[in-house]
């Protein structure tokens, strides 16, 4: 199993990035994928997540701000930040259990999913 982000990079406040996620080596269309994130001296926090399906699911600290998104003929994960604060400054990681299941809510460990990728580091500043 492979995660691979990318499109992290610094941003203004109220600028936009969109993350992408290219995932391998699993059933990708069959497996709920999540993104979550660390910002500096905190833990794990999650932040989206989606289901082979299609179906969506946010952490309330981000929604109407954070869209998932996902495209299984490409193996492709998204998450599009807008609206982008100082505090959102960390880097973000995607994960997966390779199963079409989430874990989500406060205390989220690397022991929550299987898989995760090697972050994209995304810096929120003027």
């Amino acid at each position: 199993v492979q995660l691979v982000e990318s499109g992290g990079g610094r941003v203004q406040p109220g600028g936009s990035l969109r993350l992408s996620c290219a995932a391998s080596g699993f059933s990708f269309s069959r497996s709920a994928m999540s993104w979550a994130r660390q910002a500096p001296g905190k833990g794990l926090e999650w932040l989206a997540g989606i289901y082979g399906g299609g179906v969506t699911v946010y952490a309330d600290s981000v929604k109407g701000r954070f869209t998932i998104s996902r495209d299984n003929a490409k193996n492709m994960v998204y998450l599009q930040l807008n609206s982008l604060k100082p505090e959102d400054t960390a880097v973000y990681f995607c994960a997966t259990d390779g199963a079409d299941s989430l874990s989500s809510g406060p205390g989220l460990t690397k022991g929550d999913y299987d898989y995760w990728g090697q972050g994209t580091q995304v810096t929120v500043s003027s």
